[in-house]
């Protein structure tokens, strides 16, 4: 049976739960104020604190994990009107999901995008496996981007800023890493551990610089090497996935 919250008419409350690193979900979280909605944040580690830049609206979860169905249940019946996720694999997401469809909460689902960290996927309901694309034929598919009037932008030049995306991954796995004792239960969902997280982000954002002028200077040794050689813009269409 569809819940009927109590909030004014029309206006909506978003809950957010784990976000990709850095403040996406938060910057997200602005617009939606923005616009009359009411926004709270549940977070699993110091790492979902820091970067969540306002306290009053943001919950930690600090019970072992056998203790969120329960938890979570009680949330959402705080006239939550829609859940918002990045990545509804893992246990907290989808079991929340699950709780928030049996309650009439519309549910948005983000995703790593195909070329990242310049692309994020959205969906309602459940992305990958869980998108409702799944079920949907080719036929039903084009017949739905026929009702689309908007034009598709044009890829930028510049696939994204990468020294953002890991940098912010550093960040986040250092505070998880060095200040998560207010977190007694948390795991992370992923098979590498804490440390060899951060370890792998801080190597990257490390060796950056020597990367970048290492392809500069092999792409200027490649091109006096080989003067014949023609260059080729290559587009790739939208879906398509490297």
């Amino acid at each position: 049976m569809k819940k009927i919250p109590v909030l004014p008419s029309g206006q909506r409350k978003f809950l957010f739960l784990q976000g990709p690193h850095g403040p996406f979900f938060y910057e997200l979280s602005r617009i939606l104020r923005a616009s009359g909605a009411l926004v709270e944040k549940i977070g699993f580690n110091k790492g979902d604190e820091f970067f969540w830049r306002e306290p009053a609206t943001f919950t930690a979860f600090l019970n072992p994990s056998e203790q969120w169905i329960e938890f979570i249940a009680a949330k959402l019946d705080d006239d939550i009107t829609d859940i918002v996720i990045y990545g509804d694999a893992r246990f907290f997401h989808s079991s929340a999901i699950k709780l928030a469809k049996s309650k009439g909460i519309t549910v948005h689902c983000f995703e790593e995008g195909y070329l990242r960290p310049y692309w994020v996927t959205y969906e309602r309901g459940g992305v990958n496996g869980n998108s409702r694309m799944m079920d949907m034929p080719i036929v039903e598919m084009r017949a739905a981007l026929t009702k689309i009037d908007e034009e598709q932008p044009e890829a930028p030049a510049r696939w994204g800023e990468l020294r953002n995306h890991v940098l912010y991954g550093a960040w986040y796995h250092w505070h998880v890493l060095f200040r998560n004792r207010g977190y007694p239960n948390y795991k992370t969902h992923r098979a590498a551990s804490i440390r060899q997280e951060f370890t792998s982000h801080a190597k990257r954002l490390f060796m950056m610089p020597w990367r970048s002028f290492k392809r500069a200077y092999d792409t200027k040794r490649y091109w006096k090497s080989a003067p014949n050689w023609v260059k080729v813009r290559l587009k790739i269409p939208m879906g398509i996935g490297l």
